[in-house]
């Protein structure tokens, strides 16, 4: 990570401190071996508070480990890779992920995609993974632990009216872009829009952000990729709940 890139991680890790009051908790001790770490999304365009959540989470945890982050190719298809790599984004892929974790890095990945990414106010606190076991088929590939991130708030840093879903699909976004979603929202400056937010920039609200570094999981025996996916994503969720239990949306 050049100095730049840096400056700007340890700023946007401080205003989200700050601006958004943020609260860590870890269960335990992250193993000091390669682990993929799966997280979930808030609210994904250009400003995602679950990425700087964890960014600061990462930190808390005082891991040597350089960390590569598994990210939609629609960065690259948008020329926008000189904004993450140096932040250690990498497009989404298997091989980049195998790669990763024999040069002994650890691996971060947001099943969901865009699909959890850019979902409606109403299930802001659900974890949308859409049925992917990809990333459970992974980490038993490569033999790592998988550590959940749980982070919530975020969701309620904008207003989500529709993610978009049909609209979508009838614009065969999915094909051109790798998008299923495209959300009509509510936010500052750009007050109602469709998928505006999730190119450009936003002002979020100072919505409190709570991040959940779960136990590390292993798959059992006997347990396939699918089932195995079905438990770490079930206790993601039960964390999500919990966090959220009682909640004032964007006061906390």
């Amino acid at each position: 990570m050049d100095n730049i890139a840096r400056a700007l991680r340890a700023v946007s890790i401080n205003a989200v401190r700050l601006y958004n009051r943020l609260e860590i908790l870890v269960a335990q001790p992250v193993p000091d071996t390669p682990v993929l770490f799966v997280a979930n999304h808030g609210f994904g365009g250009v400003i995602d508070l679950n990425v700087f959540a964890f960014a600061a989470a990462y930190d808390e945890l005082g891991l040597d480990r350089e960390l590569i982050t598994l990210t939609h190719q629609i960065a690259w298809t948008l020329h926008a890779e000189k904004l993450v790599e140096p932040f250690g984004a990498r497009p989404a892929g298997r091989r980049t992920a195998l790669d990763a974790f024999r040069e002994g890095h650890n691996v971060l990945v947001f099943p969901g995609g865009d699909v959890d990414a850019l979902k409606s106010w109403r299930h802001r606190n659900d974890i949308v993974f859409g049925g992917r076991t990809g990333y459970a088929r992974l980490a038993m590939e490569a033999g790592v632990p998988v550590v959940p991130v749980v982070t919530a708030g975020a969701g309620e840093s904008l207003l989500v009216l529709s993610s978009g879903k049909r609209l979508a699909k009838t614009l065969r976004l999915d094909r051109a872009l790798r998008l299923k979603t495209l959300p009509l929202s509510l936010s500052i400056p750009w007050g109602v829009n469709l998928g505006l937010v999730g190119i450009l920039p936003y002002l979020p609200l100072p919505t409190k952000l709570d991040t959940s570094v779960l136990a590390p999981m292993w798959p059992n025996s006997d347990e396939t990729a699918e089932e195995f996916a079905q438990r770490v994503h079930s206790a993601m969720q039960a964390e999500l709940d919990e966090l959220t239990k009682g909640r004032r949306p964007v006061i906390g």
